[in-house]
């Protein structure tokens, strides 16, 4: 079918509130935008200047950086602008289209790296004699183009499925950004069988990454109890718990939303703030600043920047 889309700009309506917040969520969304995008900047150059950080598992901590601070910069602008104007805001079609595009790349991407990471833990944990050779530098380039490469190829079916369908009539976006399930609510054609290949891809790429990660700590647990003192134990554990807790908080909000039967509007765009909004803020807190090595080459940087400007 060939595209006959009449719109030519879609309104996005934005989070379902009563008109009188609309300050408040503005502040409060505006100040963990800029959080999320200094505390991923910090963690790339904190990364990048210091030597002992250059291993795989903060190689693959500056990807998921990277793709956090542009992940909340596809999504949390467009937000802020609905806040800011009662009639929604505009996006043309082919920015919808971009959009769309890119919050999907970033967030498969995301995912296929979440599954990476949680291999190079159980690779770093259950044979740390073999680790350095068996996670080689050209290994974890590998692996991490390999996701962005794939990332790229699962947003790209998503976008070429939701806008080959003629779009006539309605133009409002029941979300804050342009998503696929409210998009083809508003296509003047039968689109049954274009959500169900885009429910059976995006449940392909989140129910394998999600039983890759699971089956990765499940071996990690057996490693970890393995070891004989109570405090490699502990420290094992702490590592692993971290990423657990932000795997758990990118994967449920994206089941909710995408893998359920039937679609209610405003719960969906309330539920798609914890991982559009609030994982790419915990990242940098759970991955990084909670880390000893990464804490104490912020304060080596913070030394030298004093030591500079004195």
């Amino acid at each position: 079918m060939t595209n006959m889309s009449l719109v030519t700009t879609f309104i996005l309506t934005g989070l379902p509130h009563a008109p009188e917040l609309d300050t408040f969520l503005f502040g409060i969304f505006l100040v963990i935008y800029v959080l999320t995008v200094v505390g991923n900047l910090l963690i790339l150059l904190v990364i990048t200047v210091d030597p002992h950080l250059h291993t795989p598992m903060y190689y693959f901590l500056t990807n998921l950086s990277f793709i956090d601070m542009w992940f909340s910069t596809v999504t949390v602008p467009k937000m802020l602008m609905t806040l800011v104007s009662p009639e929604g805001s505009p996006v043309s079609f082919p920015g919808c289209v971009a959009q769309l595009y890119s919050f999907h790349f970033l967030g498969s991407t995301e995912c296929f790296l979440y599954t990476v990471m949680s291999y190079d833990r159980f690779l770093a944990i259950s044979y740390p004699l073999r680790y350095a050779s068996m996670m080689s530098g050209r290994t974890c380039a590998i692996l991490a183009t390999t996701t962005w490469l794939s990332g790229s190829l699962h947003s790209t079916v998503q976008t070429t499925l939701t806008f080959r369908l003629p779009f006539c009539g309605p133009n409002q976006i029941q979300h804050y950004f342009c998503d696929a399930p409210p998009i083809l609510k508003l296509a003047c054609a039968d689109t049954s069988t274009v959500e169900m290949v885009i429910f059976v891809n995006i449940g392909v790429v989140a129910s394998g990454c999600f039983l890759l990660i699971v089956l990765s700590y499940v071996s990690i647990v057996h490693s970890i109890l393995k070891i004989r003192t109570s405090e490699g134990r502990w420290r094992a554990f702490q590592t692993c718990a971290s990423h657990c807790t932000v795997v758990l908080c990118f994967f449920v909000p994206c089941v909710f939303i995408y893998l359920r039967p039937g679609s209610k509007e405003a719960m969906d765009s309330i539920v798609a703030v914890f991982y559009t909004v609030m994982t790419p803020l915990l990242n940098p807190v759970v991955y990084a600043l909670r880390n000893k090595d990464v804490k104490k080459a912020l304060l080596k940087l913070k030394d030298k920047i004093v030591y500079l400007q004195s």
